[in-house]
């Protein structure tokens, strides 16, 4: 054996002691992978229900609004299918929201894709930066508002 297939020998040996564990590794790593994108394409597909449901849309209307078959609606809730990079875009603007609120769901756009009214959420996201003091009176101020209107709406 010349010395560099020894060398070689010496490496795979080191790196690569136990070949049958490194393959079982290999494929617990790729299953996770996929059972992490599974719960990410099941996450996506609800959101994407939810959000064409609040917007009280159907398959057919989102697809139109987005330039999409329903079809590809029905496959992306359902997790059959996740869109593209431009897809996604279109999906996003049809339903108000980000792309990485559709894909992720991350807090900070869960408000977003609620919200009809943006100088409302504007001012919301204001009042989050206030001091716990002053959100306490916003909070009294709305609850007496709202009271009020609940109220007025009974007497009607």
């Amino acid at each position: 054996m010349s010395s560099m297939n020894r060398a070689q020998s010496i490496t795979n040996a080191w790196i690569f002691p136990n070949k049958s564990a490194n393959i079982a590794l290999s494929t617990a790593n790729k299953e996770t992978e996929a059972l992490d994108m599974a719960d990410t394409s099941s996450d996506f597909a609800e959101r994407l229900r939810t959000l064409r449901k609040q917007k009280n849309l159907s398959q057919t209307e989102l697809g139109k609004l987005a330039g999409l078959h329903y079809t590809h609606i029905g496959r992306f809730e359902r997790g059959l299918s996740r869109p593209s990079g431009d897809t996604l875009k279109r999906l996003s603007e049809a339903l108000d929201v980000s792309s990485d609120y559709l894909l992720e769901g991350s807090t900070e756009d869960a408000a977003k894709a609620k919200f009809e009214d943006r100088e409302l959420l504007r001012q919301f996201q204001e009042v989050e930066h206030l001091p716990e003091e002053d959100k306490t009176v916003v909070k009294k101020l709305l609850d007496a508002f709202l009271t009020k209107k609940q109220l007025q709406s009974l007497a009607r």
